[in-house]
């Protein structure tokens, strides 16, 4: 594997800004899987893995000047946008400590024997421990939450996992930067910096898959690169769980009487959300059924006139820039597809926001429509107008899983009136989340979210955003008529931790 350099690019312009490292070899791959290996016993207190979450935090907020001005040269996500998402990132961090201390992640749960049950019960005590090393690969679109101490890192080292992540190439410098916070925090507690390791290349990114001592895999990219690690990790000689995020159209549905109500606020509503971010967060509504009708008309004037006023912006790289024109103009060419606002190129580095309009019996049936129905990266979305909801449900049925799936009700409709419940169950299926009169975009990092979706939104039933992505990393293992003096101290009776458990049935907190 040849050791390429690794740039720093500006994608406002295209140029290569510094050389930050080199792409690593299947031997430097090996030893930073080894040092995280090895680092596993210094995780093990959760008092010191909690507290070494709570001082990466504090060392982001720190350095945060310098780790925003250095995303944004490689992102071109603005400062605005880069303050707000390394503020989410150390808030996750201090989220997962507060999860580590609490312990009810471990989900405890301890049967004394009971002779006159049918079978007996003998003594059984069972938790959740850690995999091992977990390897992360970043996204592109999010350089902190979704990156070297975003929340696939955040919450395997919540776990007790050690990481090995492999660089985003398109923010390789702040990725060695945010990795060495880490590694600061870490040796403050006294844990090897081989906890967090980092490697960059494409074959870095193979062989770390393929790597032994790697115990389960988290991804945030295309479907493409996913489905390629997916697969590899389940042909190991021993198979993996491979936690992966690919691609998500993430449908709309604007009822009938929610566009009479207010097709103007709707459709204002839709172009925020769909160029938030320039088009580039993984919950962009791709695909709107709207109606036809008054209603409908006035909602998608009022999404071009609100698409007509947002600005020219830079997407991440020019790779996805190139395919992000070439994917909008294939779809422009379909027949009985129009363009109220024509997305595409801008300039020599930019890209313009638009719509595409099309009528949503073309998308009832397998053919060359088929392509609106895939993901395009970037600020686009396909508004397809409905004649009747059976045709409306013709459609959604013909979906890929998803990360959300959102519906817009009239305020009849969302007080239970009419076919809001109905609606509700219709989409159920195929999202993580489903959006009652709002919008996908912002992913809040909360207890109750749920950032993941039937395949090829992800490649598992998990999160990855939440307190409950670190069950990710964890498997549960009973220990049956165990003596007490070789017990963990978790699955004592006396409880010398003070855990959440269920006792003989009980629950205790």
């Amino acid at each position: 594997m040849a050791a390429a350099p690794v740039w720093s690019v500006d994608p406002r312009t295209g140029k290569q800004r510094e050389q930050v490292a080199v792409e690593a070899t299947a031997q430097e791959v090996d030893t930073a899987v080894r040092a995280a290996h090895a680092a596993r016993g210094a995780l093990a207190d959760r008092a010191v893995r909690s507290a070494f979450l709570r001082s990466a935090a504090a060392g982001l907020d720190a350095a945060g000047d310098g780790l925003v001005g250095t995303a944004d040269a490689e992102t071109a996500l603005g400062p605005v946008r880069l303050t707000g998402e390394l503020a989410r990132t150390s808030y996750q961090l201090r989220a997962f400590a507060d999860i580590v201390d609490e312990g009810a992640f471990l989900d405890v749960v301890i049967n004394h024997p009971d002779d006159t049950a049918t079978p007996p019960v003998p003594d059984l005590r069972r938790y959740k421990v850690p995999l091992g090393v977990v390897a992360v690969y970043s996204a592109s679109n999010f350089p902190f939450a979704f990156s070297v101490a975003g929340g696939d890192t955040a919450s395997a080292l919540a776990a007790g996992c050690p990481v090995v992540v492999k660089a985003h190439p398109d923010h390789p410098a702040l990725s060695e930067l945010v990795a060495e916070v880490l590694r600061r925090a870490a040796a403050e507690h006294g844990i090897p910096e081989g906890v967090v390791g980092l490697v960059h290349g494409f074959e870095a990114g193979v062989e770390l898959i393929k790597h032994p001592l790697v115990a389960a895999a988290g991804f945030t990219g295309s479907v493409r690169g996913g489905r390629a690690l997916f697969d590899a990790a389940a042909a190991r000689p021993v198979p993996i769980p491979f936690h992966g995020e690919l691609g998500s159209l993430n449908p709309v549905l604007v009822t009938e009487a929610a566009a009479a109500e207010r097709g103007e606020a709707i459709g204002t509503g839709l172009a925020g959300s769909m160029t938030l971010g320039v088009g580039q967060f993984c919950v962009k509504p791709g695909l709107v059924l709207v109606p036809s009708g008054a209603g409908g008309d006035r909602l998608v004037k009022a999404l071009a006139d609100a698409v007509s006023d947002t600005g020219a912006g830079v997407l991440l790289d020019h790779r996805m820039r190139d395919n992000f024109v070439a994917g909008v103009r294939e779809r422009a060419g379909l027949d009985d597809v129009e363009t109220p606002v024509t997305p595409g190129a801008d300039g020599e580095h930019t890209v313009s926001a638009g719509f595409l309009t099309v009528p949503a019996q073309r998308l009832t049936e397998e053919g060359a429509y088929d392509l609106l129905l895939e993901e395009c990266f970037g600020p686009v979305s396909v508004v397809a107008r409905y004649t009747s909801e059976e045709e409306a449900a013709v459609v959604l049925s013909r979906l890929p899983g998803n990360l959300t799936a959102t519906v817009h009700l009239s305020s009849q409709e969302a007080a239970g009136e009419g076919r809001g419940p109905e609606l509700l169950a219709e989409l159920t299926p195929l999202a993580g989340r489903v959006v009652v009169n709002a919008w996908p975009t912002g992913v809040a990092v909360a207890p109750a979210q749920h950032h993941g979706g039937p395949y090829p939104a992800t490649t598992s039933t998990s999160t990855s955003v939440g307190g409950t992505a670190i069950e990710r990393w964890l498997r549960p293992v009973a220990y049956q008529n165990a003596p007490s003096a070789l017990l963990p101290r978790e699955l004592r009776d006396e409880n010398p931790l003070g855990l959440p458990r269920r006792f003989n049935g009980i629950l205790e907190r």
